[in-house]
Parts: C-alpha cells; structure tokens; sequence
C-alpha cells in the first residue's frame, strides 16, 4: 500500500510538469497561428508547400517566444505604423526596439529552418 501511495504521489507532480510544459509549446491561439500563415502566405505565394513552410514558420516562432512577447513584438510594430508624436515611443524606445529585436531573430531561425 505505501509504494502504491508513493507512485501515485511522485506522479501528480510530473503531470503537472507536463500540463505545464505543454501549455507552454502550445500557448498560441488558433487564430493568431492562422493570420500568420494567412499573412506569410500573401507574402510568399499560396501554395500547398508555402502553406506547410509558413506552418512551419510559426511552429518555430512559438518555440522561440512566448505568445506574449510575440504579441508585444507585433503591437509594436503596428503601434510603429501608425503617425504622430505620441507613436514616437514605438519607434525610439530600448524596450520596444528589443522586443522587435527578438522577434526578429525568432523569424530569421524559423526561415533558416522551414524555407
């Protein structure tokens, strides 16, 4: 009874060290995956092999960065699109320009990888 306690024990632990680190490869939403492969697909052509190249993109974009520093990275980068003086932040800030920065590396490693 007690190694039948002891087993049961050690593996709630594990399983919520694998919930976690799934939650964590998967943290993206549906929707944010599809407007990027969507979006890469304009850009690249909208072909069965550009449709798997650009999954892929993603795939490994999500592996290098969180959803949420992805999502920083992308609001900056519109937030920068947009004119007038309060917008300057987005354009001269270290924050903003590290956040572009790494989401930038991200897209280059994916592209070494998936195109």
């Amino acid at each position: 009874m007690k190694g039948w306690v002891l087993a049961l024990a050690l593996s709630v632990p594990t399983a919520a060290i694998s919930q976690t680190v799934a939650e964590q490869l998967n943290d993206y939403p549906t929707a944010a995956r599809a407007d990027y492969v969507f979006a890469c697909m304009v850009t690249n052509g909208q072909t069965r092999e550009m449709l798997d190249r650009c999954a892929c993109s993603i795939d490994e974009i999500a592996s290098i960065l969180s959803y949420e520093q992805y999502l920083e990275a992308e609001t900056v980068l519109s937030m920068r699109r947009v004119g007038g003086e309060r917008m300057s932040f987005f354009r001269s800030a270290a924050m903003a320009e590290n956040m572009v920065a790494d989401l930038r590396r991200a897209q280059a490693e994916a592209e070494v990888i998936c195109f």
